[in-house]
């Protein structure tokens, strides 16, 4: 097919953005030219490409002696270095499908150096082959996400059907509010429409399996104020709960975790290798975190929340020893 000189540039314009390595010879014998007019048309890209700093940014096409190929270099692509950290962190969050993975990186990938790009491919490859996707109850997180990024955006009251935990099917009518990651999951926070207007709840996203959103828009009055970043340091596993401010006992040498996995958390009291250390934290979530520390951790207060911790590690020790309240022989 004839090409003119106007649709060749934009072809190989474009081309070069997709991250393909431009050969002279191979462009030449390609388009059926000669290599002195794909010669030109490379002068005639960088030209643009120098007199529109203010359009492309700090974009050149440089050219490699060693492969005899020209790249485009651009300030906003990834190197190869991030896209890879992250596929990394993509793939240790198990947020989405394999599917919705793959065309994640692939679509990325167009966004990122030609150099060293094979390499790039065979890790990106290896770590998807072992990719251990999570059961979603719906279509496309993605796309469930956005759609109440925009519901929120609107204030759009909107009715969901979801699945509990207990995979119980569920439908509520709501106020969205906003939309947090954690734990390896996309959670919508968001308010009733009654009732308790002012407790948040919160919904797994991929269990959401339908949306209908509503004519009726709320106002800033009808939900409650509330800071995003602050729920997010106070939150453990998304479970809701009252605020409540705990002071627990930490023995070991790994005081830096606790601090990291407690965003509010601080130390207030050190005595040899036991620091005491004071949280806010929201709901029931913190508890399980607690037990999962075993004896390195004791609850100290509040008196109430020392009572639930015996009463829950109680109901633990039946489950091995019976009605033994102490340590087997």
């Amino acid at each position: 097919m004839e090409n003119t000189k106007q649709e060749r540039l934009l072809e190989i314009f474009f081309r070069a953005l997709r991250g393909e390595g431009l050969s002279v010879q191979r462009l030449a014998d390609e388009y059926e030219v000669s290599t002195k007019s794909i010669g030109r048309d490379i002068s005639d890209l960088k030209a643009f490409l120098t007199e529109h700093r203010e359009l492309v940014g700090n974009t050149e096409l440089t050219y490699s002696n060693q492969n005899k190929i020209y790249h485009l270099y651009m300030d906003e692509f990834l190197t190869n270095a991030e896209l890879f950290a992250l596929t990394e962190v993509m793939i240790g969050a198990r947020a989405f499908s394999k599917e919705e993975l793959l065309t994640l990186t692939n679509k990325l990938k167009v966004f990122t150096t030609a150099t060293e790009r094979p390499i790039l491919n065979d890790l990106i490859r290896k770590e998807l082959y072992h990719y251990a996707e999570i059961k979603h109850d719906c279509d496309s997180v993605q796309q469930v996400l956005w759609k109440l990024a925009a519901c929120i955006t609107e204030k759009k009251e909107i009715t969901i059907e979801y699945y509990r935990a207990d995979r119980a099917r569920k439908t509520r009518r709501i106020r969205p509010a906003s939309v947090m990651f954690t734990d390896n999951f996309f959670y919508l926070i968001a308010f009733n429409t009654e009732g308790t207007p002012d407790k948040p709840l919160y919904f797994r996203i991929d269990r959401i399996n339908h949306i209908t959103e509503h004519r009726k828009k709320f106002t800033i009055e009808d939900a409650p104020e509330f800071d995003e970043g602050l729920l997010r340091q106070r939150s453990l596993f998304m479970w809701p709960g009252k605020l409540r401010t705990i002071q627990f006992e930490f023995t070991g040498s790994a005081i830096q975790a606790v601090l990291d996995k407690l965003p509010t958390a601080k130390i207030i009291e050190r005595n040899g290798r036991t620091y005491t250390v004071e949280a806010d934290v929201y709901g029931d979530g913190i508890k399980m975190w607690l037990l999962s520390q075993g004896r390195r951790i004791k609850v100290i207060a509040p008196e109430d929340f020392v009572e639930e911790m015996k009463i829950e590690i109680s109901k633990m020790n039946a489950n091995y020893f019976g009605d033994f309240q102490g340590s087997p022989e």
